[in-house]
């Protein structure tokens, strides 16, 4: 299993409107970034995510699965741009803000912490332990 880490704007798509989806989930479209969509084709059915809520706020606040591999982005006719299918599985009891990752040890290679406008991004298995620990999971 890979993790990784998907941003979002609260007020756009924000965490309540990924659970209100349900088991069906959600396409993860808009992509427009050619590593963002990359990460995306290397994930498999099952791969774990954390849940990022951009802009506002700056923090981690939920964990989502990938529950459909890499297809074109239905919001295109472009077929450069592929999304995959997110479902939610938790909030996190604590949200992880940007600033505890910045100064947390184990997490300064983050690429959140060191790219911080890759809207989709791969996570470590410690730096996804490190998360869920200060989450509260």
């Amino acid at each position: 299993m890979a993790y990784w880490l998907f941003k979002s704007e609260p007020d756009v798509f924000g965490w309540p409107h990924q659970i209100a989806k349900g088991d069906a989930g959600e396409e993860w479209t808009g992509v427009r970034n050619y590593q963002a969509r990359n990460n995306m084709r290397a994930m498999k059915v099952g791969d774990l995510g954390f849940f990022y809520h951009s802009n506002i706020g700056k923090e981690i606040v939920g964990i989502v699965e990938v529950i459909r591999e890499s297809a074109p982005d239905s919001t295109t006719d472009d077929p450069r741009w592929d999304c995959v299918m997110v479902r939610a599985v938790r909030a996190l009891p604590k949200p992880v803000t940007l600033e505890v990752c910045k100064v947390q040890p184990g997490l300064e290679n983050m690429a959140l912490v060191k790219n911080t406008r890759l809207s989709v991004q791969p996570v470590t298995a410690e730096e996804w332990a490190i998360i869920c620990r200060i989450g509260g999971l």
